[in-house]
């Protein structure tokens, strides 16, 4: 078994090697006994971890994996049932839990699935916790030891957990607002917000066309929801509808379609949120928190709003590092992944969504007038599959390139040459004012990585 823990928790193939209900069990042992022995603990009382999932078949084997090896250590388990990710660390944080647990594997196909964590505060384990948790696994280190008698721990079922999140989440619409004469269409992806995310838009006062709301296990992100938003777009026009809002399996992002069924992606949620919050003074520090692959229109866009944009690595866990540190309250990635600190610990595409319906409803303006807030420039994105990562900083022929080009777009575009984190590949993106130019660029660099590390 190698390394257990990637860019967003454990994740691969459902019952196949080291995505197994054997895993599952010692990580549960091993979360388990790292909340026994916590120096923070209150002695006289037992920890609780909840416990969530998505829709996926397998869900039930790890989510009976973990409570087996977290009650076997005197832990017990609040079970909520299908919930998007953010709703489980919603659910920890206001339950006063010592931990979540989400099995998903996002917007994976069904016979993937995934764990994640989150600690009490709602935010993901620093790389810290995860290595020690795989070392604990790895070595089976709680295998003969565990709780006794009426030590063992319990498993409860939480009633109403996901009304209690749509009563959270409705909380995030200003009270001064109603979604009352909003048509709205929601994909649910035949995912964890199948039920939620339809009661809370419809309870808010909007009519709602819910689709992708009736999982059956292996349906999943099946052609539906953000990575699939074309069936979205379609009954936005069929419908006259106002907005389409496109989930991915476990919620946690949001892609958008305008009433007249484009697509508006996380870079341009962003600036419109951005945008708002500076006027009503809520933004802090002036800054939004991106990733390297936000387009560079965002940031035109922000710098002429008098907005910081300030770019972390690929993924929303490095946003939000980024955010806690220096104080920043919103965030997040084109991807969808939409981060708003002052309501949740992590990327939530239900209040996105409700953030971007407020802007629509105080601006008295249709989505696809918000978005011309931000022109998306020109971009090319090649990937080349490598024989090995070498560091670019051995690839002089390489690096020359990259500074070749961006010298020659100066501030009127932009180069990123990445590893990819869970592929044998490396990605080149080029950003430019002229498409012809930047797609000759890119084929540039890709010649000279094929000559270096190229299959």
């Amino acid at each position: 078994m190698g390394k257990l823990f990637g860019t967003d928790g454990i994740r691969g193939e459902a019952n196949v090697a080291p995505m197994t209900p054997e895993t599952a069990l010692r990580l549960g042992r091993a979360l388990a006994a790292g909340l026994l022995e916590d120096p923070r603990r209150i002695p006289e009382g037992r920890p609780r971890i909840v416990i969530g999932k998505d829709t996926r078949l397998s869900g039930y084997i790890f989510e009976q994996a973990l409570t087996a090896g977290i009650c076997a250590m005197g832990v017990d388990v609040l079970l909520s049932g299908p919930l998007p990710t953010p709703g489980i660390a919603f659910l920890t944080a206001s339950m006063r839990a010592d931990a979540g647990v989400v099995i998903s594997a996002s917007h994976n196909p069904y016979y993937d699935n995934g764990i994640k964590i989150f600690s009490r505060d709602g935010y993901k384990l620093p790389d810290s916790v995860e290595s020690s948790l795989e070392s604990m696994i790895l070595n089976d280190a709680y295998s003969d030891v565990g709780a006794t008698r009426k030590d063992i721990g319990r498993a409860f079922r939480i009633d109403g957990a996901w009304s209690r999140y749509v009563v959270f989440l409705k909380s995030i619409l200003p009270a001064d607002l109603t979604l009352d004469g909003l048509k709205i269409v929601v994909d649910c992806a035949h995912g964890a917000a199948y039920k939620v995310a339809p009661a809370v838009f419809e309870e808010l006062g909007a009519s709602v066309i819910a689709t992708g709301d009736t999982p059956d296990g292996t349906n999943i992100n099946d052609g539906y929801g953000s990575l699939h938003p074309k069936h979205m777009c379609q009954l936005v026009k069929a419908h006259n509808a106002d907005i389409g809002i496109a989930l991915d399996g476990d919620a946690d992002r949001v892609i958008v379609a305008d009433e007249q069924g484009h697509i508006v992606d996380g870079d341009h949620l962003m600036a419109i949120s951005a945008i708002q919050m500076k006027r009503e003074g809520s933004l802090q520090n002036d800054t939004l928190v991106g990733t390297v692959m936000s387009n560079m229109g965002l940031e035109i866009s922000m710098r002429n709003q008098g907005i910081t944009l300030l770019r972390t690595a690929v993924g929303d866990r490095n946003v939000v590092e980024e955010m806690r540190k220096g104080n920043h309250n919103f965030g997040g990635e084109q991807s969808g992944h939409l981060v708003y600190l002052d309501h949740s610990s992590t990327g939530d595409g239900i209040i996105a969504a409700l953030k971007t319906l407020s802007v629509m409803i105080r601006e008295k303006k249709p989505l696809s007038a918000l978005a011309n807030v931000m022109q998306t420039v020109p971009q090319v994105l090649v990937n080349l599959k490598v024989k090995q990562k070498t560091p670019l900083s051995e690839l002089p022929a390489v690096e020359k390139r990259i500074k070749d080009i961006e010298k020659k777009l100066g501030d009127t575009g932009r180069v990123l040459v990445r590893y990819s984190g869970t592929e044998p590949k490396i990605r080149v993106m080029v950003e430019g004012l002229d498409e012809a130019q930047i797609q000759s660029y890119a084929n540039e660099i890709i010649s000279e990585l094929q000559a270096e590390v190229g299959v």
